[in-house]
């Protein structure tokens, strides 16, 4: 992209609420999985493996901590969706946010943070829906 182009789509960007909040929503959704997936490797934020319901625990054919792992993947795979393809990452981790939630309501004292995820699943909801405007996927 040349420089004046570069300069003329960063005015578009600035005269545009819309294409502010796209680009907001966008890195949003890209970065925070990848991070969240990453710490499943470490749990230097959390211990992940508290967030699983009992019985999740009980179903799973391995530990809390491999599955962790496993999600952990998923995430940053996730997050890398959202950054090439929008318009169907956003979906994507509105779909894996809710099945956060689910299992979430399944475990006491964890409501406030389920109630957290299904605002971001609005957030990520509504990244798909800007992208069908903006991006040509």
């Amino acid at each position: 992209m040349s420089s004046s182009l570069a300069m003329q789509h960063q005015e578009v960007v600035r005269s545009r609420p819309v294409l502010q909040a796209y680009h907001l929503l966008h890195i949003a959704f890209t970065v925070a999985p990848i991070i969240a997936g990453l710490d499943k490797f470490t749990n230097w934020l959390v211990d992940w493996s508290s967030y699983l319901s009992p019985l999740a625990l009980a179903v799973l054919p391995m530990s809390g901590d491999t599955f962790m792992i496993i999600v952990g993947v998923v995430e940053i795979v996730a997050g890398l969706v959202v950054f090439f393809k929008p318009r169907f990452g956003g979906y994507l981790v509105a779909a894996w946010l809710w099945g956060i939630i689910l299992n979430l309501v399944l475990v006491p004292g964890f409501f406030d943070v389920a109630l957290r995820d299904f605002g971001l699943s609005l957030g990520a909801l509504a990244l798909a829906r800007l992208s069908e405007d903006i991006v040509a996927e």
